[in-house]
């Protein structure tokens, strides 16, 4: 059972959840902690927050329809590859003994804190690159497909997703970044539609094989689908940058709190 005091929680974390998945790429930093609040074990946890992510995806894509016109081509590329690339994550979790995934947590979200502290550095290389590929005129025309490599890169982004999916955005954001020469804010929307996809394939296998917890998910969901949708509005109009390090720190903070628990 979930106490009003949890559920109020849940609902709040939904929304800060949305908020930093559609903008930073980093929704189970706030959504999965509350999980595990509730006293929900890793496992359980994860595969609930998957489900109640979903909130967070539709959420984010119907706020981010400005950005996404023009974009059918690329959508109608890249969707079935971090489709079943959701499928593998998915499975693999699946497979994967509880007391190991509780060990493997900490570090996915240390990586994922940190991929957020240092993005700055990496979408400038990432812009020099294509600055570079453009003066040697080997800039990609539109529509053109997205090289192998990258498609490989988008099919394991995608299975990290439906794995646990912390830090997934950001990794997806700087392959679309440079698949793509998209402004940040367009190839931000185009993530939020293709984890999205990952992370809903992997939700319905969940749902069937998985042991998930419907009113923390529900509530979790509902929370997701006001913050995900206010989120790309807040990554037109606001600086990221005090929202990336407090971020980065917070998920430094929990990576060694979820570590210690896990290792003593």
């Amino acid at each position: 059972m979930t106490s009003a005091t949890e559920a109020v929680g849940l609902l709040g974390a939904g929304v800060g959840a949305g908020i930093c998945g559609s903008v930073a790429g980093l929704a189970s930093l706030a959504s999965y902690p509350a999980l595990l609040a509730t006293g929900l074990s890793p496992v359980a946890a994860n595969v609930t927050n998957t489900v109640g992510l979903i909130g967070s995806s539709l959420g984010s894509v119907a706020g981010s329809r400005p950005e996404l016109r023009g974009q059918r081509h690329r959508l109608r590329e890249l969707v079935p590859i971090t489709l079943l690339g959701g499928v593998a994550g998915a499975a693999l979790l699946l497979l994967t003994p509880s007391s190991g995934f509780q060990k493997v947590v900490p570090f996915l979200i240390a990586g994922s804190a940190v991929l957020i502290l240092v993005r700055p550095r990496l979408q400038a290389a990432l812009d020099a690159r294509r600055r570079r590929l453009r003066g040697e005129h080997h800039e990609r025309p539109a529509g053109a497909p997205t090289p192998w490599a990258g498609r490989v890169a988008m099919f394991a982004v995608g299975a990290y997703g439906g794995y646990f999916g912390a830090g997934a955005g950001v990794m997806m954001l700087a392959l679309l970044s440079l698949a793509t020469g998209e402004h940040l804010v367009r190839a931000n929307a185009l993530k939020n539609v293709l984890l999205g996809v990952a992370n809903a394939v992997a939700a319905l296998g969940f749902a069937i094989f998985g042991p998930v917890h419907w009113l923390p998910a529900v509530l979790l969901g509902v929370g997701c689908v006001a913050g995900g949708y206010v989120g790309p509005a807040i990554a037109r109009a606001v600086p990221p940058t005090v929202l990336r390090i407090v971020i980065g720190l917070a998920g430094l903070y929990l990576a060694v709190d979820l570590g210690i628990g896990a290792y003593t």
